[in-house]
């Protein structure tokens, strides 16, 4: 007999989207929120440069909205853009009553610290120091854990979205939940809801090399497509410019905040190389300084680039960059001294569920916000800093909107979790093993620069893994590995699809066969239909 939890509100993801959701809802309904790791686990965590809002004197709301859709390459909807862009402020106010600390300009100020990144026009990036996610994450999570209607529910991850279409055989596809496997109990258990919402995060893991935790493997992503979502611009995946290379130092993201403060990219020799790229040189977009290092690092057979900042004081950085120099130091890397190694790392997933302005999706109550879903914002490669910002937003558009949904009346009671047909799993190293050899070959052909031999051959490979975790998943117990397993697959078959059918490049999607953006035909999305 599976365990039965029934609330109003179920949120898939302990984020900065799903926390925002949980803590404005939690007033009025019942909200269960799950996380599949630790409760604070997760990229909002390991944000560092900050929020984007317009704060400014000098700067404006629609000098924000241009830089958006500049850095979108033509693929950004201008009324998601101004819609994100206009609720900034309040949203910012909104952690502000909360209890987040941002960074002021001095002891005694009463204004607040801007920082500038990559495609921004003016100083508009508000942050905590260089670990904003941290403050973020913390203090949200503080406040949901001590409300009375939060329900946490920590190593809890989704296997797949119940639907009425699906699981009880009617015409109209309604979400009523999800099937949960507890992790830490080898249990699963079913989850009912009026309203469930996908706040997973992103599908930074189907890489190799990520700047992203371990959690981010395109959870939410495949389990709405797998449930009928349409799912679109798959190919824009965003590659940050510098992470840390060394061989201890995991997915640690080296904040673009440093270029926004005017370290400079350098060969091992100390040559510049930005600015024959890009006027903006170190400030460009990031699908620009990533293809760059891409380009040199090829170029002259090297492992890593260099960031240097050692042109600011000791005292700068460490009060600016707290984290980053202890960081780094912990290697022996003295920022203040020395040039910081860096390489490109997969970093965002642009593409995601199609969503309205409410964060609604093609199934009825249904809803998909942050990094899960695709409002139309970022277009073919985001800007700096306006992730956070998209989940505070589009997460009280859906607190907004789910107030006014009626619950979906069903009278046939929901199927337990079947597990008759399988059995233990003797051992796990098919597990590892195709996960090793997922993430590598999208790494070889599906990275930064591509081409339609490349994305072919990924997708032959993919073919036949797939039947592997396809015959492994159906004839043995689930566990989270093969679940974050399988969630790979097919975000990865979503980006292949997606990147094969874009004959051009735009944005983060640069391919040796079409080198050139299209301009004969208006800028389109890659949709791919949901599964059903």
């Amino acid at each position: 007999m599976t365990t039965t939890n029934d609330f109003d509100l179920l949120i898939l993801g302990s984020g900065t989207a799903g926390l925002t959701l949980a803590l404005k809802m939690a007033d009025s309904c019942q909200v269960a929120v799950l996380s599949k790791q630790q409760l604070d686990e997760g990229a909002s965590l390991y944000a560092q440069g900050g929020i984007s809002v317009v704060l400014d004197k000098t700067d404006s709301i629609q000098s924000h909205i241009d830089d958006t859709l500049r850095a979108g390459a033509g693929l950004c909807n201008p009324t998601a853009v101004r819609f994100t862009v206009e609720h900034a402020r309040e949203n910012i106010e909104w952690l502000i009553e909360q209890g987040v600390s941002f960074t002021r300009d001095g002891v005694t100020s009463e204004t607040y610290h801007l920082s500038q990144e990559g495609g921004h026009s003016h100083r508009r990036i508000i942050h905590s120091a260089d670990a904003t996610g941290r403050e973020v994450e913390t203090t949200l999570l503080a406040k949901a854990q001590q409300h009375p209607n939060i329900h946490m529910f920590p190593f809890h991850i989704g296997i797949d979205l119940i639907t009425s279409q699906k699981h009880l055989g009617e015409s109209e596809n309604h979400c009523l939940g999800c099937y949960v496997l507890d992790i830490k109990n080898d249990t699963v258990k079913t989850f009912t809801a009026k309203t469930t919402v996908l706040a997973t995060g992103g599908a930074g893991k189907v890489y190799l090399y990520t700047s992203n935790p371990d959690v981010s493997t395109g959870d939410g992503i495949a389990m709405g497509w797998r449930a009928g979502c349409r799912i679109a611009n798959m190919e824009f995946i965003q590659f940050h410019p510098t992470c840390l290379y060394h061989p201890l130092a995991k997915s640690f993201l080296i904040s673009e905040a440093l270029r926004g403060e005017g370290a400079k990219l350098k060969l091992a020799d100390g040559t510049e190389f930005m600015p024959r790229y890009h006027p903006q040189a170190e400030l460009a977009p990031r699908d620009i300084v990533a293809r760059a290092i891409d380009h040199e690092m090829k170029r002259l057979g090297h492992d890593c680039v260099y960031l240097d900042i050692s042109h600011q004081s000791q005292e700068f950085i460490e009060t600016h960059f707290p984290t980053i120099y202890q960081r780094c130091l912990s290697f022996g890397i003295d920022i203040s001294q020395v040039p910081i190694p860096v390489v490109p790392a997969a970093h965002y997933t642009c593409g995601g569920i199609v969503t309205d302005l409410n964060g609604r999706t093609d199934i009825a109550g249904l809803y998909a916000i942050g990094e899960t879903a695709h409002t139309g914002l970022h277009g073919a490669n985001r800007m700096a800093s306006n992730s956070l910002l998209e989940c505070l937003v589009f997460a009280s558009a859906a607190a907004s909107d789910i107030r006014q949904q009626a619950p979906y009346q069903y009278s046939t009671p929901i199927p337990d979790w079947d597990a008759s047909r399988v059995e233990p799993a003797k051992e796990a190293i098919a597990i590892s093993h195709n996960w090793d050899e997922l993430r590598r070959f999208m790494w070889d052909y599906v990275g930064i620069v591509r081409s339609t031999e490349r994305l072919n051959r990924a997708r032959q490979r993919l073919t036949l893994l797939k039947q592997e975790i396809h015959e492994y998943y159906s004839q043995h117990h689930i566990n989270a590995d093969l679940l974050e397993l399988r969630n790979l697959a097919d975000v990865a078959q979503l980006i292949i699809d997606s990147a094969l059918q874009r004959k051009e490049s735009r944005g983060l999607h640069y391919t040796l066969d079409f080198p050139e953006s299209d301009e004969k035909k208006p800028p389109a999305d890659t949709i791919i239909s949901g599964k059903i």
